[in-house]
């Protein structure tokens, strides 16, 4: 059952995104609303699941993990669910998505490096049971997307 959120919401969840480890206290000033109002917001947010947790933002590079890849899967469409949950347990395997379009499945990739993307790739995703074939392409650089502006206080 999906929330109905409204403008204040979305700013606490545009806070979070900028710095997930904002304290209610900073919310509530930043947004100009009381602590109170904050932490019973942000509360329902996670007990709905709109906020499902927080994270670190790790840098991948300085985690050792210099090589990323998108990989196209295309596999047998009655496997998907059993193909999905064996991605689901692979190490560098970050993102995937089941999709519509020229494959079925599109995945993000993080490895130490072209050898281990290789092995990710050739000897553990393309060996499953259920896949037809996967195309890799190898990232060169990375961009965040800027984040949203705070909203100016209403008045």
């Amino acid at each position: 059952m999906a929330s109905t959120l409204d403008d204040i919401d979305r700013q606490i969840l545009d806070a979070f995104r900028r710095d997930g480890r904002m304290s209610i206290r900073t919310l509530s000033e930043t947004l100009h609303i009381s602590r109170a109002n904050a932490y019973s917001r942000v509360q329902r947010l996670r007990d709905d699941g709109v906020i499902k947790g927080f994270r670190a933002d790790v840098d991948h590079v300085a985690a050792g993990l210099g090589t990323s890849a998108y990989v196209t899967v295309n596999l047998h469409q009655a496997e998907w669910r059993t193909v999905g949950e064996r991605l689901r347990t692979l190490p560098g395997v970050v993102h995937i998505a089941l999709v519509g379009g020229d494959f079925d499945v599109i995945l993000l990739v993080r490895a130490r490096d072209n050898a281990d993307l290789r092995r990710l790739v050739l000897d553990e995703i393309q060996g499953m049971p259920g896949v037809v074939n996967t195309r890799t392409s190898l990232v060169f650089e990375e961009f965040e997307p800027k984040p949203a502006q705070p909203a100016a206080p209403a008045g």
